[in-house]
């Protein structure tokens, strides 16, 4: 008496239907096969495959300290304070549930002052302002509203 299971009998039947037939890969060895790998290795080959960051493996601590050491490049496209200051409490945000319950290697990682933040922020923003100085004509006399601004 030959026992088959529903799954066994949906591939044989896939099989004899053909629709396994010319799929990507096939007679070729799987890749990777008998290596050794760490524990981790089907999160790391999907990041690669995905193009993602690596950090996304790392501890939640350590992405904190990352995002708090990477904030001001983070910021200095942002059009405007507000959304400097919302970025800026959703980090916080992160940091005290962190702090709450730490797991994970313990990494010093505080509370970041958004008034710091976004006063760094205005200072990359700020661009020199170029004073442009009219050349006066010889003999022309300046008006009042001239002579206010030179």
């Amino acid at each position: 008496m030959n026992f088959e299971s529903w799954l066994d009998k949906q591939i044989r039947e896939g099989e004899q239907r053909g629709e396994f037939d010319n799929l990507p890969g096939q007679g070729k060895p799987l890749p990777d096969r008998g290596e050794l790998r760490d524990p981790e290795w089907w999160a790391r080959s999907f990041l690669a495959r995905e193009g993602g960051p690596t950090d996304a493996l790392l501890p939640e601590s350590l992405q904190l300290r990352k995002e708090v050491e990477r904030l001001a490049d983070t910021v200095r496209d942002m059009p405007a304070e507000r959304l400097v200051r919302e970025h800026v409490a959703e980090l916080n945000k992160r940091i005290v549930a962190w702090l709450r319950s730490p797991s994970g290697p313990h990494v010093r990682v505080g509370p970041v002052d958004a008034d710091e933040v976004v006063t760094q922020w205005q200072a990359a923003r700020r661009k020199p302002v170029a004073t442009v100085e009219k050349a006066s004509e010889p003999g022309k006399k300046r008006r009042w509203w001239q002579r206010r601004t030179a």
